[in-house]
């Protein structure tokens, strides 16, 4: 139950802090922005080079620690709308599903994952099972758009989201945190940091977390409020030991278990109140390892060695027809007779459940080889870096299906895909400030799939990727580049399809070739930061996911994908990050995207042609926007407001549905120390109702399967309390 209509002292006391304004002014603490003389040095780290951000010339942005403490953040779901020409689609519990600059999925229903947005969490491949992604005692949060993969192992065809947590430390520091909220939020968080060894030379760093929730579903049927409920643990442990002068070796752990509900959907889209007599769930377990050394012992050059493996068990079940037996027989649906002519009418009968469960695991290794400052060549102006790099995923599936008490679709598949990858990078120092990039990727990718109905796939091919760029220090205060990068995603297979599309079992990779022009400035003595990047990107073959809903049986639905010719995706990406005094900072990003698909033209159910050509492309919204204001009073008060939103977008590359646009408003104050700090605060104030992901189809009998909208929201307003405490 919402605090708001509880009336409750909790709800009373956050709607009566939010109101006011805290700025009492009495002792210094040490939490203030740094001034014009101690800017803040913002470091990318998911290349592993520790490259300062004005001087890589690609867009990317980075959500700092502060910023994540700032706002609140929880989980990943709860930053990412503040990141420019960004977008995720709803189709599980929690974000798994992303689109950068337009590319990127929106589900994967079946059992052959290739990703075209990379997500790594301390250098451990989560691509297209990051719902994992807890943000407590996280270091930052990177977003790289655009193609990667000449810098470092895993290839990105959109783009990458690097997560990267805390480091331990050479001194013992120690934290816990509780929140607490309506829908029975709660959180329990505690790390632990320090060293070993007297030497200081062995260090370890720990970190758990345990978040609940309802998840704002009613269930009336059932008479429940947990039937979408979160239940989420994360653990993560960092050792590094610095076993010899020059040689640092660390281990990470990680081990996820979200065993969360799934119950999102309504027949009447009235958001929040379900009658489904069959909730489902969206469960990942998730336990992986990374290992890094780092050997620098060497004369002209570094030596880094990557292993990761990471293991997932994952589960998304649902009740597909949205509602209960009681509620289906008070409908009237068409009565036929032995020739399918309708005669009349009858109680409809409509019960249908949706099940796959999944077992992935992934292994990678890389090797990279980078210039120190004595192995520069060409007269000490060229730094440069090879590496060589292999992955090996499989996931076996089980997909079961049922429609009144009968198996609908049944499939056991078995999928095993091997990169292989060498990649090498220049940057070459000119003189005038210029500096030439220069990077190529060659990778070979084998594959293979069987299923229980037969289908057996093992394409393989040769792929290459690369980037050419020039970047300009103008001045002391601004450094401009132009970059162009090619990048690719392997082309695949359409298992279980019907012989009337049997010409579409295959299809071909995909290849984005990016253009980008961008300028990183500081502004008022260092007090302004800025980043802008205006981009065109040129998709051949890209690859679109169809789907097209069975006439004759309506539960069932063919997915396939298939490519559509060129496609058009151009616009421009903009952040700030304002520092007006030492108590107040100001922030904040806007993206513009023009997408348009190719020649592309698709069947309905009923076989009418429909074409897409020149129409906007799925979950790419023209706009999108964010803006945030920090205080803290030299006393120790705080209030952070942030905003964020999107122009409206189509849901999906099959049909004509759409989102609405929305902005949603957060609030957070509190009083903070060095040793304790305290909150309320208060996520989608407003309780703005927006879409985040949506179908268009025929899902009620006794509508004689009538295509209707269909919309997922995202969460509504919630208030809670936060207490954070620290130990030295």
């Amino acid at each position: 139950m919402s605090l708001f209509k509880s009336k409750s002292p909790l709800a009373v006391a956050i709607l009566a802090a939010l109101s006011t304004s805290a700025v009492a002014q009495t002792e210094n603490i040490e939490r203030v922005a740094p001034n014009a003389e101690k800017m803040e040095v913002i470091v990318v780290n998911a290349d592993f080079s520790g490259v300062e951000l004005e001087k890589v010339p690609s867009s990317v942005t980075v959500i700092d620690s502060q910023q994540l403490q700032d706002e609140g953040a929880q989980h990943f779901e709860d930053v990412l709308n503040s990141i420019a020409n960004f977008n995720w689609s709803g189709g599980s519990s929690r974000p798994k599903y992303f689109q950068i600059r337009g590319v990127g999925e929106q589900e994967e229903y079946q059992g052959a994952p290739n990703s075209s947005v990379g997500f790594i969490v301390d250098d451990i491949d989560l691509s297209g099972i990051g719902m994992v992604s807890s943000m407590y005692d996280m270091q930052q949060v990177e977003v790289l758009r655009g193609p990667q993969g000449t810098q470092y192992g895993a290839n990105a065809l959109a783009g990458l989201i690097y997560l990267k947590s805390n480091d331990p430390t050479d001194v013992f520091e120690h934290g816990a945190q509780v929140s607490l909220g309506d829908d029975d939020l709660q959180t329990f968080s505690g790390f632990s940091s320090g060293p070993l060894s007297d030497s200081g030379k062995l260090l370890y760093r720990v970190s758990l977390e345990q978040h609940s929730q309802n998840g704002y579903r009613d269930n009336t049927y059932l008479e429940r409020e947990d039937t979408n409920a979160r239940d989420e643990f994360t653990a993560r442990a960092k050792l590094r030991w610095y076993a010899a002068e020059n040689v640092q070796l660390d281990l990470t752990l990680l081990h996820a278990n979200f065993d969360n509900g799934y119950d999102a959907w309504t027949l009447d889209n009235n958001g929040f109140e379900t009658i489904t007599d069959k909730p489902g769930v969206d469960s990942q377990k998730t336990t992986g390892v990374g290992f890094k050394a780092i050997f620098s012992q060497f004369d002209t050059f570094e030596l880094t060695s990557l292993t990761s493996y990471a293991q997932t068990d994952h589960h998304h079940n649902y009740d597909g027809d949205w509602a209960n037996p009681d509620y289906w027989a008070s409908k009237e649906c068409p009565a036929y007779d032995e020739n399918w002519a309708v005669i009349g009418t009858e109680p409809c009968v409509y019960d249908y459940t949706w099940d796959k469960q999944g077992d992935r695991k992934t292994i990678s290794q890389e090797f990279r080889i980078s210039s120190n400052d004595a192995g520069r060549i060409f007269n000490d102006s060229t730094d440069w870096l090879v590496g060589l790099y292999g992955m090996n995923l499989q996931e076996d599936n089980d997909l079961y299906s049922e429609y009144n008490g009968w198996p609908d679709e049944v499939l056991v598949s078995e999928y095993e895909a091997t990169n292989y990858a060498i990649f090498g990078q220049t940057d070459t120092q000119f003189g005038d400030g210029y500096v030439f990039s220069a990077g190529l990727r060659l990778e070979r990718r084998e594959s293979e799939y069987s299923d229980s109905n037969g289908d057996e796939f093992s394409p393989s091919e040769n792929m290459w990727g690369g980037h050419l760029a020039i970047s300009k220090v103008l001045t002391d205060d601004h450094n401009a580049y132009f970059r162009i990068a090619r990048g690719y995603k392997a082309g695949g297979f359409n298992m279980t399809l019907p012989p009337e599309l049997s010409d579409k079992k295959e299809f071909d990779a995909e290849t984005l070739y990016n253009y980008e022009l961008g300028l990183k400035s500081t502004w008022l003595d260092g007090d302004v930061a800025t980043n802008v990047a205006v981009f065109y990107m040129d998709r051949q073959n890209q690859q679109v996911s169809a789907s097209q809903q069975d006439p004759d049986d309506q539960q069932r639905f063919i997915l396939y994908t298939e490519n559509a010719g060129s496609a058009k995706n151009y616009g421009a990406e903009a952040d700030f990050n304002y520092y007006a005094t030492e108590n107040i900072q100001f922030y904040g990003s806007v993206g513009w995207l023009e997408t348009e698909y190719g020649d592309y033209q698709y069947n309905d159910k009923y076989g009418n042609v429909i074409d897409l050509t020149g129409r906007d492309q799925a979950h790419a919204p023209k706009f999108t926007y964010s803006a945030g204001m920090s205080y803290v009073s030299d006393s120790g008060w705080f209030t952070n407001l942030n905003a964020s939103g999107k122009s409206d977008f189509y849901y999906s590359d099959s049909n004509e549905s759409k989102s609405d646009a929305y902005t949603i408003f957060n609030a957070r104050i509190g009083y903070e120390s060095q040793m304790w700090s305290a909150y309320l605060w208060g996520r989608n104030l407003f309780d703005e109702q927006y879409g985040v992901r949506g179908f268009y189809f025929g899902n009620e009998p006794d509508l004689d399967w009538a295509d209707k909208q269909y919309v997922r929201y995202g969460d509504p307003r919630q208030l809670g309390i936060t207490l954070d405490v620290k130990f030295m």
